[in-house]
């Protein structure tokens, strides 16, 4: 006791005698022997045992049915409804934790409460036992008086979670024969009937066997002592001999053993015989040699594999790793078949401790440069300079995969990351093509020149000498885009010396009248008023102050004197400029106005009326500045960003400048000294500007280096790696690696060891040792049929001993260990040995040799058959002549891959694939040897494949002609159109370039916008003549007159153009009349012009315009008016202008654009208030609001051709054998085609034949049918052959598949041990009751709640019937059986009731399965009432439908008492409105009634409580009577319809019309459908 812990306790209890009854008495009245011990010894738990011990609990079983508590029985079917009560249990024992073994329990209790043992649980409710329809009828088992037959049906589904077991598989009935059984003692048939051979043992040693030794017992029945049986009595030996071996045998080697059988005499009425009924010459082998068994053995587990999950991924699923073990000795001889041979177990299940999985994206790189070219078309490649195109063009870029740095990775930075295998990355690839646009030199539209002005100083702040320069300009009419400083504008002023500069000049501003010194005509002043001007024309400070007079001598001329006009304007200079050749000119006019009278002063000579002046006379030596174009921005430290206030440019890397030349030209000659070409306007040479960031190259690490092939031929593979720029260096910064692509060839592969198996000699044939023989059948001679065996072991190359799994992985299969052999008997046909095989002649010839019978066999009779000892054997010749044949169809055109840019891939080279050319295409070739069977294709071509050339139509684009020139504009003054064209000269074919639309004569129209200067062609006149007047006498020539004027077209060279030019309602008039004054009239000036009208026209305001009087009149005579008004009114004295826009021109691009970005202008038109275009000055000088935007950005779509990417490579074959195998490659569109350009290539994937190589398969054949050896019937075997056959991959198909070799198959050991080749089998004997072979396996069928699967797994059943030959030997009949196997992809089935159409009152009816199989259930008692029906023929008047029968119209039903229907009587009076009706049912019969049409067949009774009308149906037959259909009741089956068994009754509401039922006693099948549903 004490108070130490642990074992060594005692634990005491107190122990009395007790009478039956309860009362307590003398220890002496018990049984002393039966006494308990009132001690024990315990263990004494203490609170540190707490860590030694734990309970153990395992887990939870499956889910059992529970049973109903104290055993009650009731049909669980009528209660479940989806599920059942289960109950789960599990073991718990208490256990050491240290070694976990078992102690007793209380000392865990002591610590923490036992676990419970059960828990409930639910499984689904019963199912039932499912089987099949019956099969026919058998044959009857005797073909004289009366036998048996029988049938039979199979298990389709197994009960489960408590269903109904199954029903009787077999169904048996007598039948008799016509004719009748002699009687006699021949009366019953004899069989020989053989046992299974017993297992294989070793011979025991001959004393201990003699002690054992089978005996042959006979017997006349089966209720004696069983004799007539061959039975091998076991005694259990004390010592072990074993045979043709002293010492206990390795595991390799193999033991010959021998078997045993049982073999009896059975007669037709299942009862024994005596042997000697059923043995004639020869009695059946009692005994055969055998192998004794070897269990499978296989090597040690190898190590666990890699888990397959890795890293951390968002979903929750396991890993997994494997392991596996090699088969070193396959089963022989019935051992154990070999274990699983490979092993999966879960890892990594929570996987918190492992990194992320990686991600994997897309990236590119930097865009390449912009081109044009790739959108050329054929002929404008040919026409086209490559190198001044601009406009619209495509860019491309490289896209390539990587892995996503893990962010908790330590090393994670800003690195880039190398290149993966594309496969890796998901979703959509980044587009590898863009549009771009190379930069057009603007056009930059000019204004004409202007004229030459004065001789300006060149700086008129700093006056050196009396040099100067006269200038010229032109202005830029738009400014080209970007605004600002272009190098597309040629230069705007040109300047040339000229002597007598100034700086400012005077300029006549007004001028007076002319004043007479004396009196009122003759000599005079005019005072003029003079404005100082600088070269610009614009006056000066102190000029605007004061105007500075002058006087000008002039002359007013007197009465009588000749009076001329003022001079004219001069004219324009004839020459801008005074060579040698030409000079210019310049002339002004004037006319004479009055002749003179008498004694007045004459008028000038002709000559004096016009002046001639030298104009233009500097040299035609023109200077102007030319520059160059602006160079790159270059590095200026001497520049401060930040001082500077010029500059607003964006943020760079620094401050830089760019310059430019600027050279001083001489027209037409070339560059002179700068001080040729005046300072002030030379153009800036320097500029400052933002210098570019440095930017270095980029590229990407190596990939991976791809994987070499795990075998290889004679050459040596290669394996490679790349790296992709990102970005290209620019600015002078680090230039990119020359190498982006490196290939080395892959290492050697190891040399595979060589082992090799090694075999010994062939021991001597082993038979049945003679005292085995001597012991089942006395004597006899030792010969017969054996087995020899051999030793096989393995060997390296030095011949060294080694693992058998050595020689099973690197030799091939084990050589063959075991053969039958025959050792002749005395009675035995002897033969010599087979001699050699003759020569053969040629392929296709055939070899023989030949034996011969030897001593005593050449005179036997038996010996001599040439069926059972063949003398001549012939076998084909080898041949090693090969034929070859092609097949299939011809691969598509495939044409040669061009060689990738650089070093890079093929696949990752991105261009323009090549279309057109020549190729090959190829065929697959089948090679055969001379019986036709498929062999390599390396025997008959080195490819295995034809190849032909072939040529691909190359595309050819549309060709349209060259544009024609352009059309003059369309108007001469302001806006118009000008057109060209071109016309279609070929179309596109096979796939080029469409056409544009073209119009129905197949030509395409180009209009632009044209506009026309207003004064850019007007009538020049020549001055008017003198007014000429008709005179008749000698008087001064004076009053109306006529007088005329040239005028001249337009231009230098009339004849070079045509007055159509000019607006013929514009021209001058060539005469008109004339007022020439006489010597005494008043002399005026010509009108000036009219003033302006205000505007808008007002037809109140008025217009003036005014002359001046050059001579007064004579005396008494006055002047005419000096000064005319006329209204202003509209579109006749007075007009109002306005700008008119024009439309949108078309996008228009710059000559060496394709495409791109344009401009679209339209121009401003000024119009006249009649709609006349006029000159834009006139809208100008009124100075109108211009408030549209005469250009705009456009874009023209670029017609971009299709792009694909290159060809990837060919990949593997998709069969590594048979014809069926294809090799493919790819390419994916990179740029679809847009507009006009070439549409990409319908074939985007090509495939081509691979070699045609045999596959070899081992090929099963049919089982053989049940083969008793030596016996009639009994226990016997089946077999199947296994054959290595080669085919072409489609099994079967035209060319059958042929035997071969069995080495082309592979290990034929290792095949036979994983096949059946052989099965027991079972053939009956007359009168045995046995059972049918198994059926074969049900359909996978789950268990389902509502249409839901229950389980993850299904069930497949096979079941044996029994089968009853003769009635005497039912006793030995055995039960039936079935098994079940799990299988997959099962299906959830639903069973519903079928029948057939009602014929002479009966029907089928039968269960049928979703699927269409007929089922039939368990209740074999139940009759459906439903098949027929319970009116009697002989019943007049029954009308049966729905199971229920009534009277037709005009009878009455006669009931019987139990409510069913006995006979029909006619009704009184049906025939007459006018009988009195006094039977029972026709007073309460009522009346006309929708119901009673309705019901038709029903019959109706009276209406009971609650107005229910009663529905009865008939009395049912008795069973035994009633005629059965086919099929039973199925509980499986769901009622859905209303049934009628015995006193089920229906009822319907008269005035809900609802129809009710009530059913007495529970159908125990499933209700029959009625043929149609009763509705209201």
């Amino acid at each position: 006791m004490g108070e130490d812990c642990g074992s060594g306790g005692i634990q005491t209890r107190t122990v009395w005698c007790v009478h039956s009854e309860g009362w307590t008495t003398h220890h002496s009245n018990c049984r002393h022997s039966d006494k308990p011990e009132s001690q024990r010894h315990c263990f004494k738990v203490c609170e540190w045992h707490q860590d030694l011990f734990e309970w153990d609990v395992s887990e939870w079983g499956t889910c059992m049915l529970a049973p109903f508590p104290h055993n009650e029985l009731r049909p669980r079917s009528t209660e479940c409804v989806t599920a059942q009560h289960g109950i789960q249990r599990r073991h718990v024992r208490c256990a050491r934790t240290s070694n976990r073994t078992s102690v007793t329990e209380h000392i865990c209790e002591f610590f923490s409460p036992k676990p419970a043992l059960e828990q409930a649980c639910l499984i689904p409710c019963p199912h039932d036992c499912v089987v099949s329809d019956f099969t026919a009828w058998s044959v009857c088992s005797k073909t004289c008086g009366t036998g048996l037959q029988h049938r039979t049906r199979v298990v389709l589904a197994t009960p489960v979670y408590g269903g109904a077991n199954c029903p009787n598989l077999t169904q048996t009935r007598t039948c008799s024969n016509q004719v009748l059984c002699p009687v006699g003692e021949h009366e019953y048939e004899y069989s020989l009937k053989v046992g299974p051979w017993s297992e294989c043992r070793l011979p025991q040693h001959k004393d201990v066997w003699l002690s054992g030794r089978t005996t042959l017992d006979f017997g006349a029945s089966d209720s004696e002592k069983q004799k007539n049986t061959v039975k091998r009595h076991v005694q259990t030996p004390q010592h072990h001999h074993h045979f043709h071996h002293h010492h206990a045998p390795k595991a390799w080697e193999l033991e010959v053993g021998y078997q045993t059988r049982q073999v009896r005499c059975t007669r037709s009425d299942g009862k024994n015989a005596m042997l000697s009924l059923c043995t004639q010459d020869s009695s059946p082998g009692t005994f055969q040699s055998c192998i004794m068994p070897k269990d499978c053995e296989t090597s040690d587990w190898s190590a666990w594999s890699p888990c397959s999950k890795t890293c951390r991924a968002f979903d929750l699923s396991p890993g997994y790793r494997f392991r596996t073990r090699t088969r070193l000795q396959a089963p022989i001889g019935g051992g154990r078949e070999c274990p699983a041979l490979e092993e999966k177990e879960a890892c990594n299940i929570i996987g918190d401790l492992l990194p992320n999985c990686p991600r994997y994206v897309w990236k590119s790189t930097d865009w390449g440069d912009c081109h044009v070219a790739p959108l050329l078309s054929q002929q404008d490649r040919r026409l086209n300079n490559a190198s001044v195109l601009c406009g619209g063009g495509i860019q491309t870029r490289e896209t390539y995969c990587i892995q996503v740095p893990d962010e908790s990775s330590p090393h994670h930075g800003r690195e880039v990351s190398r290149p993966v295998n594309e496969k890796l990355c998901t979703g959509e690839m980044p587009s590898a093509v863009q549009h771009c646009s190379v930069p057009c030199p603007d056009q930059c539209p000019l204004s004409s020149w202007s004229s030459w002005g004065a001789c300006l100083r060149d700086n008129c702040e700093e006056p050196q000498g009396r040099k100067g320069f006269r200038y010229r300009r032109r202005r830029v009419l738009r400014e080209p885009e970007p605004a600002g400083v272009s190098d597309s504008c040629p230069h705007l002023l040109e300047s040339v010396p000229c002597e007598g500069s100034a700086c400012f000049l005077w300029r006549v501003d007004t001028e007076g009248a002319c004043a007479p010194s004396q009196g009122t005509c003759g000599p005079g002043a005019q005072t003029q008023r003079a404005l100082c001007v600088n070269a610009e024309g614009r006056g000066t400070f102190t000029s605007i102050l004061f105007y500075i007079p002058t006087h000008v001598a002039c002359v007013v001329a007197c009465p009588g004197d000749c009076v001329v006009s003022s001079w004219s304007e001069w004219s324009p200079c004839s020459h801008s400029c005074s060579s040698k050749h030409a000079e210019g000119r310049q002339s002004r006019t004037r006319t004479i106005l009055a002749l003179p009278g008498e004694g007045g002063k004459s008028c000038p000579a002709a000559t004096a009326l016009e002046e001639w002046r030298a104009c233009s006379d500097h040299p035609c030596i023109i200077f102007y500045w030319e520059t160059s174009a602006w160079g790159a921005c270059v590095e200026d430290p001497s520049f401060s960003l930040n001082g500077s206030s010029q500059w607003n440019g964006t943020t760079a890397c620094a401050v830089g400048i760019q310059t430019r030349k600027v050279t001083c030209m001489k027209m037409n000659a070339g560059p002179v000294v700068s001080k040729r070409c005046p300072d002030s306007a030379r153009p800036d040479s320097s500029l400052p500007c933002l210098l570019p960031c440095k930017t270095d190259c980029r590229v990407t690490p190596f990939s991976e280096w791809t994987a070499c092939p795990s075998t290889y031929n004679a050459t040596i593979p290669s394996q490679s790696r790349f790296r992709t720029i990102i970005q290209r260096a620019a600015n002078e910064g680090k230039e990119c690696p020359d190498t982006l692509y490196e290939e080395r060839e892959c290492e050697a592969l190891p040399v595979c060891p060589i082992y090799r198996w090694k075999t010994h000699k062939w021991h001597p044939c082993t038979l049945v040792p003679d005292s085995v023989r001597q012991g089942i059948t006395g004597g006899g001679e030792s010969c017969g049929k054996g087995l020899e065996i051999r030793g096989v072991g393995c060997v390296d190359e030095d011949d060294e001993p080694r693992a058998a799994a050595d020689c099973l992985r690197w030799a091939g299969s084990m050589p063959r260990r075991v053969r039958t052999c025959w050792v002749p008997c005395r009675d035995d046909c002897t033969l010599s040995a087979w001699s050699k095989f003759a020569e053969c002649v040629g392929c296709g010839s055939w070899r023989s040799r030949k034996r011969a019978l030897v001593g005593r066999s050449r005179k036997r009779e038996r010996c001599q058959r040439e069926d059972l000892f063949p003398l001549v054997e012939t076998e084909a010749c080898p041949c090693d002549v090969f034929l070859s044949q092609p097949y299939g169809n011809w691969s598509s055109c495939v044409l040669p891959e061009a060689p990738a840019p650089g070093a890079l891939h093929s696949w990752r080279a991105r261009r323009e694939g090549k279309e057109c050319g020549q190729g090959l295409r190829h065929r697959a070739l089948a090679c055969m040897d001379q019986a036709g069977r498929l062999v390599s294709p390396d025997l008959c071509s080195e490819s295995g494949l034809v190849e032909e050339v072939c040529h691909m139509p190359c595309p050819l684009d549309c060709k349209l002609s060259d544009w024609s020139p352009w059309s003059p504009c369309s108007a001469s003054c302001g806006s118009g159109l000008k057109v060209r064209s071109r016309w279609l000269r070929e179309k596109a074919f096979n796939g080029g370039r469409p056409c544009p639309k073209l119009d129905l004569k197949n030509q395409v129209y180009e209009a632009v916008p044209c506009y026309s200067e207003c004064d850019q062609y007007v009538w020049v006149t020549e001055p008017w003549s003198v007014c000429a007047i008709n005179t008749v006498d000698e008087l001064p020539a004076c009053g109306e007159g006529v007088q005329s004027r040239k005028i001249r077209y337009p231009g230098t060279y009339p004849s070079s153009l045509n007055d159509s030019l000019c607006d013929p309602e514009e021209m001058p008039d060539r005469a008109q009349t004339c007022f020439l004054p006489c010597p005494n009239d008043c002399v005026m000036s010509h009108w000036s012009r009219w003033s302006s009208c205000p505007l808008p026209c007002d037809p109140s305001a008025a217009r003036k315009r005014r002359r001046h009087v050059l001579r007064l009149p004579a005396s008494g005579e006055t002047c005419p008016d000096d000064e005319q008004t006329e209204p202003c009114v509209l579109n006749s004295t007075c007009f109002s202008y306005q700008y008119n826009v024009s439309d949108w021109s078309t996008c228009q691009l710059s000559e060496n654009a394709l495409c791109g970005q344009g401009t679209r202008t339209r121009f401003l038109d000024c119009i006249r208030s009649d709609g006349k275009v006029v000159d834009s000055g006139l809208c100008e000088e009124l100075d109108l609001e211009k408030q549209w935007r005469l250009t705009m950005s456009c874009a023209v779509d670029c017609p971009i051709n299709c792009i694909v990417s290159a060809w990837t490579p060919w990949t593997e074959c998709s069969q590594t054998c048979g014809n069926q195998g294809q090799m493919m490659r790819s390419r994916s569109i990179l740029q679809p085609a847009h507009e006009e350009g070439r549409p990409c290539p319908s074939q985007l994937s090509q495939t081509k034949p691979c070699p045609i190589r045999p596959c070899y398969t081992w090929h099963l054949g049919e089982w053989s049918p049940c083969i008793v050896e030596g016996a009639d019937c009994g226990e016997g075997v089946r077999e199947r052959n296994l054959t290595c056959m080669v085919h072409w991959g489609i099994w079967p198909e035209h060319v059958p598949p042929r035997p071969v070799e069995d080495e082309w198959c592979g290990d034929r050991i290792s095949k036979e041990s994983e096949q059946e080749l052989q099965h027991p089998c079972f053939v009956p004997c007359p009168g045995d009751c046995h059972l049918t072979e198994w059926s074969s396996w049900s359909s996978c069928q789950l268990t389902c709640l509502e249409g839901r699967s229950f389980e993850m797994m299904g069930r497949q059943a096979r079941s044996r019937a029994m089968v009853i030959q003769v009635q005497e030997n039912q006793e030995n009949c055995p039960q039936q059986v079935f098994e079940t196997r799990p299988c997959k992809g099962g299906k959830c089935h639903s069973y519903e009731w079928k029948t057939s159409s009602w014929s002479n009152n009966e029907r089928s009816v039968w269960c049928q399965r979703s699927d269409g199989v007929n089922v039939t259930g368990t209740n074999e008692t139940e009759k459906k009432q439903s098949a027929t029906s319970a009116c009697s023929r002989n019943r007049p008047r029954h009308v049966c439908e729905l199971s229920l029968c009534g009277c037709e119209k005009g009878y009455t039903e006669v009931m019987t008492t139990h409510g069913f229907l006995d006979y029909c009587t006619k009704t009184p009076g049906a025939d007459s409105k006018k009988a009195d009706v006094k039977t029972n049912s026709g007073r309460l019969k009522p009346g006309p009634s929708h119901i009673q049409d309705f019901f038709g067949e029903w019959s109706l009774r009276p209406v009971g409580p609650g107005k229910n009308l009663f529905f009865w149906p008939l009395d049912p037959k008795p069973p035994e009577k009633t005629p059965i259909t086919q099929n039973k009741h199925l509980q499986n089956c769901k009622a859905v319809q209303f049934t009628t068994l015995h006193s089920t009754k229906l009822t319907t509401n008269l005035e809900t019309g609802a129809i009710s039922h009530s059913v007495n006693k529970s159908p125990p099948c499933p209700v029959v459908p009625l043929k149609g549903q009763v509705k209201l």
